[in-house]
Formats: structure tokens, sequence, C-alpha cells
């Protein structure tokens, strides 16, 4: 889905070989998404689940686990930049994430090189190489989106993260030789809420919103910086209560000029209305006030940002672990 005048799109947030080549196309066809994300933990449920991997997997079986990951991986990548090439020739845009190895995200030089390489082998215009928001992830996102590379920068969780993301995008369009790549900030959404809401119900305060106005303040920062080749995309979108309306996430943070990128059940969920439209996003001072009760409620951010960073990144080393010891 892509609204056009308010440059809004909806993303699916599943890649597997299967589906990249027959419910993904259809998907594409009705207009319901119009790009794709990938990271370790869906593709370890991709490789380790799916049937459709199993002659791919004989033929690597000489190569080194890492080998054999990447190979699987550049393959579905390819597929989707293929299929979803028309959407970004039309500035629809059409574009396919895919994450340097989740164990680089402490050192920019083998980010940088191991970017380059994906960015080299996969070939397509339309991809983005996936980077976690850590200081080295910074130098790295400054350095490829210099040499032309499409960047997004995910496990955002907090604002001083985000602004890190800025500077480095900022950085790299001073030094960027020809076209501008094209950039996404990454904010995780749900993790807040699944973190937060037993607490805030047990002090009677309302739930399921922290997410949104993190989500919000964040948008609001990279509003500010007004850079035409860099969005909001939100990410972890899914619910995770069956209270919730299934794509909460979605309606909520349907704001202009930026991305969701959902489960399939969430976007299906979303489809089903037909009243779907742009939202305002909740203004600064709602924003302050929000997280002023939140914290007189005695919730520390800061410490709530620096779990979830952790939590995010360690999932991401656990499923790419899981995936190399299959192999």
């Amino acid at each position: 889905m892509y609204f056009k005048e308010e440059k809004f799109s909806l993303w699916c947030d599943f890649v597997e070989k299967s589906f990249l080549k027959g419910e993904f196309l259809e998907l594409i066809k009705d207009g319901k998404v119009n790009g794709a994300t990938s990271n370790p933990a869906i593709f370890k449920s991709a490789f380790l689940n799916s049937s459709a991997y199993q002659e791919s997997k004989k033929a690597l079986a000489s190569k080194s686990p890492k080998e054999i990951y990447e190979a699987l991986a550049i393959e579905d990548i390819k597929i989707a930049a293929d299929t979803l090439k028309p959407l970004y020739d039309a500035k629809d845009d059409g574009f396919i994430s895919i994450e340097v190895d989740p164990f680089l995200s402490d050192d920019a030089k083998a980010t940088i090189a191991e970017g380059r390489r994906l960015f080299k082998a996969i070939d397509r215009a339309n991809v983005m190489i996936k980077i976690p928001a850590t200081k080295a992830g910074f130098e790295a996102m400054q350095v490829l989106m210099s040499e032309g590379i499409n960047i997004n920068a995910t496990l955002v969780f907090s604002p001083k993260q985000a602004k890190g993301c800025i500077e480095a995008f900022k950085k790299a369009s001073l030094t960027c030789k020809g076209k501008l790549p094209q950039g996404v900030i990454s904010v995780f959404v749900s993790r807040f809420d699944r973190k937060l809401d037993p607490i805030l119900q047990e002090k009677g305060l309302p739930t399921s919103r922290v997410g949104i106005m993190n989500a919000a303040a964040i948008y609001q920062l990279i509003k500010e910086a007004d850079m035409p080749n860099v969005r909001t995309l939100f990410a972890s979108t899914g619910v995770k209560s069956d209270a919730l309306p299934a794509a909460y996430y979605v309606q909520e943070l349907l704001f202009a000029h930026s991305i969701n990128t959902a489960p399939l059940d969430t976007i299906y969920a979303f489809m089903k209305n037909k009243s779907n439209q742009v939202v305002n996003c909740p203004d600064k001072e709602t924003i302050t006030q929000f997280f002023d009760t939140i914290s007189q409620s005695g919730i520390d951010m800061q410490k709530v940002y620096d779990e979830l960073i952790q939590e995010g990144v360690k999932a991401f080393h656990d499923a790419f672990k899981d995936i190399l010891a299959a192999f």
C-alpha cells in the first residue's frame, strides 16, 4: 500500500522463498504492500522450517554455515528485489532490506566490509543494507550511505539512537557523489508495551501507549531533520496482546512520510478496514506530558531503552546462532 500524496508505505515483514514466488506477488499486484524487510529471526523461521530450501541446502553442503546462510538469504533478497523493481522504478518504494551479521554490531570496519560485499553480491538498486543503531553502526551507516548504498538503521528504541542515525545520514549526504541513496530509521514499537503494560496496569495508567508515544517522539525528530531521502519506519508492529485490534500499531502510526513494516496477519487485518487514512502525529507538548506522567509513576525510560536494546541485539544474535548451528 502506498499513499502517494502523503508518502505512507506498508511493507511486509516476512521473507520466505515459496511466499516470495506466490502470495507476495499477489500482495503487490493487489496494492496491499510495496516493500519488504528481513532479519535473522525471519530467516531462521524460513531456512529451518520451510521445505523450499531443501535442494539449495543440499547443493551448498560443502560450504561453511555462514556461506550457506548468505547464499540462501541473497537468493531470497534478489527474488524480492526483482519482484519489487516495478514499484521502485515508479518511485512507489519497492525496497527490500537485508541485515549484516548481527555479531558485527560493535565492529564498524567489519560492518562496512560486509555491507559493501552484500550490496555488491545482490546487485540490485532497490536493496537496503540493514545495520543496528550502535556506536559502530552509526559509523558504518555514514560510510556506506556516502558510497551510494541505501541504509536501514535498525533496532532503534531511543531518541538518542535516532539522533545518532540522523547525524550519520546527514554527514553522508555531504560527501555522497551522485544520486543520494535512501535511508530509513526503524523504530521498534510493540516491545515497549509488552514490557511495561503490566506495570502501568497495576498503577492504573493507560496501557499500550508507550510504544506509540515513543515512536511519535522519534518521528518528530526525524521530521525536524528535514531529510527528503530519510523516513521513519515503524517496526515490531504486530500486537502482543489479544486485547488490542490486530492492526493497532499500523493504524495508530499511519503518519505521513513514514513506513510501517508488519507481519502478514497484521497486514490482512489492516486491509479489512476500508477507512484507513493518514493520521496526525501527537504534538510535542502532548508527548512531553505523557512521558512526564510515565516518569512520575516511577518508570525510568532510559533503563527501559537500555534493556530493550540489549534484548533486541541478543534476539538477533540467538537467531543467527541457531541458523548457523543448523547448517
